[in-house]
Parts: structure tokens; C-alpha cells; sequence
């Protein structure tokens, strides 16, 4: 280039804005359906129609907040936290049963640090830094039979914990399957997978036959009543199945198109807490077959993106970052949907974004920051 020097390129970085779309659309429509699911329920006990609705609101514009920051940091910034969050996650869910715990509607999740916070939601992005940080530190060794049961012991404590301190089973089982999931993608060795999946299976299944053969004895405890409700939901229509049967008299009355939103009856004291666990029976009841599809579609879009994400991230922490977020939105969307469809034994999970939970959106939003950052660390080619 005559009389100058030639400028180089500054690198073009790659935003998600796909990404973005969907996750705005979905905490959009999650208070839309927070606030018609709770109003009747909330001007009762409130005396207030949109007090889950500010709650959440509150929650999901910090969550934005915390989600645009995270997104501006370089992801490798976390590394050097990876290690201690894993215990300070422990130290969490021990504090649970101190003063400092705080118990809803018979369980004792919450701890009360200035506001309400549930430790299992720390717990599952702690397990996706740690072993993230693990997985890239152990190399090739993670092939080895002796990586492999190092990277599946390592969530086995916090899963416990969380089980065994805050009776929380849904959320060890989150855990563990977003530790499955992301030794899957660093080693996937089919053998060993099927292995584990069989005998995963295998235990579920005695399990449930050791249930059926308890029941005529009546010692069965609380896990042991919701799985033969699940069973037969119509023998436990004034206990365990309660809920359960409500969920699928909204799903079925919503037909193709449903009543419309703000019209369903099921949640007119009906449905118990319809706007947590149970949301989308709701979403079916008021927009039918045709917004569940939407909502599922919607879903099945945001995990694709993270996909693009992972497999084009610039290197393998950034890549499992990724896969962790994914496995845990993955995991969470569809154990919610078998529970309220009553394809699995009934047991309290959230349906992201959508459900009332304010810790929940918010650390939510932290794992799509980190994601965002991974994506901003993809460069475009220069293809000129």
C-alpha cells in the first residue's frame, strides 16, 4: 500500500444474538404465565395479583444484569474459582441447617444471606466450573478406567449432601447427569456409558419392584408413595396423586389451541403452587397442544445454539462450559415435562425460566452469561 502502512484487521468476534432471543422471548413469557398461573393465589395469601409476578420480575432484571457482566469477562477468568466453589457449595448446603436455613412448604432448601438462596442452584454451576477446570487439568488421563470413576466419584459427595441435608432429589439428579453428560463429551467411551446407563436402569428398576412389593406391608415412606402414585395416580387422588391428576385434567382440557391466557380453572385452588413445579399444565390448560409445542420448540432451539457454541468454542474449558450449561438445561426441561405428564414419578423440578423461583432465574441467567462469554471468544476466519 503506496504512502502508508497497511492496517491490519482487528479480528471479528462472533455475539449470539440467537441465543440471546430465545432466553429474552422465554423470561418474557415466563412472568406473562407467572403472573396468570399465580394472580388468583396471590390475592388470596397476599391479598396482592402480582406479587409472584414482582418477584420474579425483580429477580429475572438482576439476573439480565449479572448475566451482561458475566457475559464481558473472559471465561477463563472463573478458572481460578473452579476449585473453591466446589467446597463453598458444600459449606452452603451444611448451613442449611444452621439458623441461617430457612424451610417452605415442609422443606429446608433456603438459606437467608441478605435474601433467600438455594444452594443446590449454586451447586450445579460450581459442578460445571470444577470439572471443567478438572476435566482440561487431567488431560488424556480422563481415558484412563481410573479418570473415568475420578470425574464420576467427584459429584457423588454434593449430590448426598443435597439429597441427604435438603431432601432435594431432583436436584442431585440434576448434578450428577450434568457430571454425566460432560465426561460423555471429554471421553466418549460408548462401553463404559452403556455400562452405567444399564445398571442405572436396572437399579430404578428394583427399586420400584421392591416399592410394589412393600406396599401391601404399608412400610413405605415418602419416596416410596409418590412412585406408586405414579403407578396408579387415580388410587392416591386424595394424596400423592393429587397434584398429579390435576396436572393432567389441565393438560387434557387445554385441547389444540386452549382456553386462552388467564382462563384456565385448574389453577383457581385447584393445582397446588401450579405457578413452580407444575407451570407447564398451565401453559397447555391456556394454550394448548399448540403453545406447548412452542414452548418445547423454543427450548429444543436454545440447546441447539449451545451447541453452535460448543463446538466452535477456542478451546476445551470453554467447550465443557458450555456442554455443562447444556446438560443442565437439557436434563432440567425434560424431567419437568415427564413429571407433569406423569411419564416419571412425580418430584419437584423447575422449568427454566418459566417457573417461580427466583434463585433459580437468576443463576440461570449467570450460566447463559458464561456462555455468552465462551461465544465471544469465538473469532470469524478471515477469509479474504
Amino acid at each position: 500500500m503506496a504512502g502508508g502502512t497497511r492496517r491490519r484487521k482487528q479480528p471479528e468476534y462472533f455475539f449470539d444474538y440467537t441465543l440471546l432471543f430465545v432466553v429474552l422471548f422465554l423470561l418474557g413469557f415466563g412472568l406473562i404465565m407467572i403472573y396468570s398461573t399465580s394472580s388468583y393465589e396471590s390475592s388470596l395469601e397476599y391479598n396482592d395479583p402480582a406479587y409472584y409476578f414482582k418477584k420474579q420480575a425483580f429477580s429475572s432484571v438482576l439476573g439480565l444484569v449479572v448475566m451482561i457482566v458475566v457475559s464481558r469477562i473472559p471465561y477463563h477468568f472463573w478458572e481460578r474459582f473452579a476449585f473453591p466453589a466446589y467446597f463453598i457449595s458444600m459449606i452452603l448446603i451444611v448451613l442449611v441447617m444452621t439458623p441461617l436455613g430457612r424451610e417452605s412448604h415442609g422443606a429446608r432448601r433456603w438459606l437467608y444471606l441478605g435474601m433467600s438462596v438455594q444452594p443446590a442452584e449454586i451447586a450445579k454451576l460450581s459442578m460445571i466450573l470444577f470439572l471443567a477446570s478438572l476435566v482440561c487439568r487431567m488431560g488424556k488421563s480422563i481415558k484412563s478406567s481410573k479418570g473415568f470413576l475420578t470425574i464420576l466419584s467427584v459429584p457423588l459427595p454434593i449430590c448426598a449432601m443435597v439429597y441427604l441435608i435438603t431432601d432435594n432429589l431432583s436436584s442431585a439428579i440434576i448434578i450428577f447427569g450434568i457430571a454425566f453428560l460432560m465426561l460423555f463429551v471429554a471421553s466418549p467411551d460408548y462401553k463404559k456409558f452403556m455400562l452405567l446407563i444399564v445398571a442405572v436402569v436396572g437399579a430404578a428398576t428394583l427399586a420400584v419392584y421392591t416399592i410394589l412389593q412393600l406396599s401391601e406391608s404399608g412400610k413405605l415412606g415418602f419416596r416410596g408413595e409418590r412412585i406408586l402414585a405414579w403407578l396408579d395416580p387415580e388410587a392416591y387422588a386424595s394424596g400423592k396423586g393429587f397434584q398429579t391428576l390435576q396436572a393432567l385434567y389441565a393438560i387434557g382440557s387445554g385441547g389444540i389451541f386452549g382456553k386462552g391466557i388467564g382462563q384456565s380453572m385448574q389453577k383457581l385452588g385447584f393445582l397446588p403452587e401450579a405457578q413452580n413445579d407444575m407451570i407447564f399444565s398451565i401453559i397447555c390448560e391456556e394454550l394448548g397442544l399448540f403453545g406447548a409445542i412452542a414452548v418445547i420448540m423454543l427450548f429444543v432451539l436454545l440447546i441447539w445454539r449451545f451447541m453452535i457454541i460448543a463446538n466452535n468454542a477456542a478451546d476445551l474449558f470453554g467447550a465443557l462450559l458450555v456442554v455443562g450449561v447444556l446438560g443442565h438445561f437439557a436434563i432440567q426441561v425434560i424431567l419437568n415435562i415427564a413429571v407433569v405428564t406423569n411419564t416419571l414419578p412425580n418430584t419437584g423440578i423447575s422449568l427454566p425460566f418459566i417457573s417461580y423461583g427466583g434463585t433459580s432465574v437468576l443463576f440461570l441467567l449467570v450460566e447463559i452469561g458464561l456462555v455468552l462469554s465462551v461465544a465471544r471468544g469465538i473469532k470469524f476466519k478471515d477469509v479474504s
